[in-house]
This record gives structure tokens, sequence and C-alpha cells, in this order.
């Protein structure tokens, strides 16, 4: 049987592997990109709701979660997003800044798709869709790879499979499987960027808030996160929710506080000066949606009276309730609609200049198969870009 002989085959055709493809084919290497799915860049098609939030213009090593919070910084001051912001300019794509530095494509996420595959076709590197890994088998010099679409050698492999999240975009543990096969270790998973579960006596009363948004201010193992919540039918979203539920472990208590730009008691002293007479849930609606005041005021075990019958420290203990509320999320929604997968390919077993495993000559990972996870905004993209340009270096 003849095998195809290339200089690197990378497995996994998303943001990293394709990027790492073109600059590997960009030095004259010849190159396969081999991918499981039928659809190439899924995950890319559909992120920022189908316009790619694709870097955020804030982005430092201080955005990233991994047990070894210095390894993810090499790459990213070597392939920086004005690196990557320069790229997207050259190929003429719209783009605008939608709030925190978050960078999204004005028309569509195919631009980014587009431009990433322009980029392999320029430098001469092969996309293979539908084409499923049996085997991998280390030689004296490389790999061999048996597929379902043949035989493939090569002297540097590079897994860019990804993690857990989204498995209807076909999202698989392959990459992590293949890290055990050569002895690499794997730290524990669990889905990130995802939203809340909640307990039924919660439930049973939020589920009447689906579709109300409030600014809120997140709080969880010494991380606090400001943008909005959104309650859902199945429990709570938004942004807010989504980044503190990478810090989040079960059974922990997540602190909104409701009203996170004011004082709210300050607020609640000149309404009672104002209008005495007017109900409690009267002089909140000033600052939330009717119908949330009127849900929850029972729901956080609050009397409705006018201002004037609140005693003494009433009034304060009214508003501590809305800047701290405590919420014990009875879980997430996991993997099915989680953005990122924590955990991975232990980075102690990687070089952070090159991503090379240090005890597999020519094995490589990038992306977000290994234990480095952005937050939310564009920065799991740009930890795309980075890992997978520093590795089309070397490869």
């Amino acid at each position: 049987m003849n095998s195809k002989q290339l200089d690197v085959i990378v497995i996994g055709a998303g943001a990293a592997g394709l990027f790492c493809a073109a600059e590997a084919g960009k030095r004259g290497r010849t190159v396969a990109v081999l991918d499981h799915a039928k659809r190439i860049g899924g995950k890319i098609l559909m992120s920022g709701g189908g316009r790619c939030n694709f870097t955020n213009m804030y982005a430092s090593h201080e955005n990233f979660l991994s047990d070894n919070k210095h390894f993810c910084k090499s790459a990213l001051s070597r392939y920086t997003q004005w690196d990557f912001i320069g790229l997207v300019a050259e190929y003429g794509i719209a783009y605008h800044e939608k709030t925190l530095g978050q960078l999204f494509c004005d028309d569509s996420a195919k631009d980014i798709l587009n431009m990433l595959l322009g980029e392999c076709q320029k430098a001469g590197a092969k996309v293979t869709s539908q084409c499923e890994i049996l085997s991998i088998e280390k030689l004296d010099k490389g790999f061999k790879l048996d597929t379902n679409q043949g035989q493939y050698q090569c002297e540097s492999l590079v897994i860019a499979t990804g993690g857990l999240s989204m498995p209807k975009l076909g999202a698989s543990p392959f990459g992590y499987k293949v890290a055990e096969q050569f002895g690499l270790k794997v730290k524990p998973t669990r889905a990130g960027l995802v939203p809340f579960t909640l307990h039924e006596q919660d439930k049973d009363v939020l589920a009447e808030l689906s579709g109300i948004s409030l600014d809120a201010r997140a709080t969880c193992n010494d991380t606090s996160f400001n943008e909005s919540i959104l309650f859902t039918h199945r429990g709570l979203s938004g942004p807010a929710v989504l980044q503190i539920s990478s810090f989040w472990l079960p059974g922990q208590p997540v602190e909104f506080d409701l009203f996170p730009h004011g004082d709210l008691h300050a607020e609640l002293q000149k309404a009672l000066q104002q209008q005495p007479d007017i109900l409690l849930s009267t002089a909140l609606s000033a600052h939330y949606a009717k119908r949330y005041v009127q849900t929850v005021l029972p729901y956080l075990g609050l009397d409705n009276k006018p201002l004037k019958q609140y005693q003494g420290k009433q009034l304060q203990q009214i508003a501590d309730a809305f800047h701290q509320w405590q919420l014990k999320p009875n879980g997430t929604e996991g993997y099915r609609t989680a953005e990122v997968t924590l955990g991975g390919v232990d980075t102690d077993e990687l070089s952070s200049k090159t991503m090379m495993a240090k005890n597999v000559e020519g094995l490589y990972f990038i992306g977000e198969v290994m234990d480095v996870t952005g937050w939310l905004g564009g920065f799991n993209f740009q930890w795309a870009w980075s890992s997978g340009w520093v590795a089309g270096q070397v490869v």
C-alpha cells in the first residue's frame, strides 16, 4: 500500500490547524490537513453568532486559565492580536469592535474561514475532509498514519483537534487519546464558558424571567466579571455567567451584584424622601423591568410595602439582597452548549516556544486541545492563531 509522504500532517481543520498549516506551507514544507468532519471549520462559522469574534484588542496572558499561567506568554507575545488584525485587513475583511475590545466580522464568519483556506491554498497546504484517523504509529523518524483515505507518513505531526465542547460539530476526545498514547499527561477536562442550570426551587421561580437581561457583576473564587446576565427557561446565561462558569466548581455559590454601577440603598433613600408612599416594587421598577421586580421580591423573601413603612436598616438589607445575591447553581449545561473545554494536554509536557512534546520528537499540540483556555471575547481564537503560528515556524 503506497503511503503519501509529507513533511507535516495537521489533524484538525479548525482555527489553529488551518493557521498552522498555512504557516508551515509558507516555509516550503509539504503539508496536509486531515479532518473527520464533512464540513470544514464548523465552529468558526457558528462562533460569535455567525460573525466570528476572531480576536480581542486587549488580549494578554492574563485572559487565560491554565495550571501553568506562564505557558501562553511566549506564543502570545510572538504572534499578537495586532498581527492577526493585520492579516484580516490584508484580505479586506470589514470588522468592528462590539464591546471590551471584542472584534467581529461586519459580514460573516465565512470571511475568516475563507481567509484561512485561502492562506492554505497559497501555501500549498492541502485540506482533506471526512478523513478518519484509524491509527498513529511512531517511526524512527516521523509518524505513520492509517486513515480511511489511505496511509500517510510525515516528519511532523500536529494535533489540532480541539476540546469536547459542541459535540454536534464533531468535537471528540481524539487529541487527548493521542497524548495518552505517547505518554503525555492530560489534565481533567470540564465545560467552560457555559450557562448554569438551577436547582428546582430556584428554577421554578426564575424560569418566569426567561428573556430578561440585567447588568451584573458575577463573582466566584476571587474573580469577578462585570457584564450582563440573561435569565433563560433552563437557568442563567449571558456574558457574565459564561465568564464566571470557567472559575466555578460544583457545589460553590456564585455572588451576583445586580446593581453593579451604583448604590441601591442611596437610590431607595432618595425615593423615600421624594415619594414616601410609593411601594417598594414601584421604586425598584425605576431600575429594573417590572416583571423582574414582581417575581424577585417574594423570591428574595422581601415584603412589598410603602417605603415609609421600612424601619432602621431594612432598606439597607433590601439593597444588600440585590447587591449580594447568592446563587448556588445546580450545574452547567455541559459540553453541548459550552464554548470551550477547560483542562486538556498538560502544558508541562510541551515546549512553550514550539508547542512540541518535550519527550516525543516531531509531535505537536496546538489550540484548545491543551490546558490553555481563554476568557469569552475572542481570546480562544487568539490562542489558536498564536499557538498555530508558533508551531508553524518549526514543524
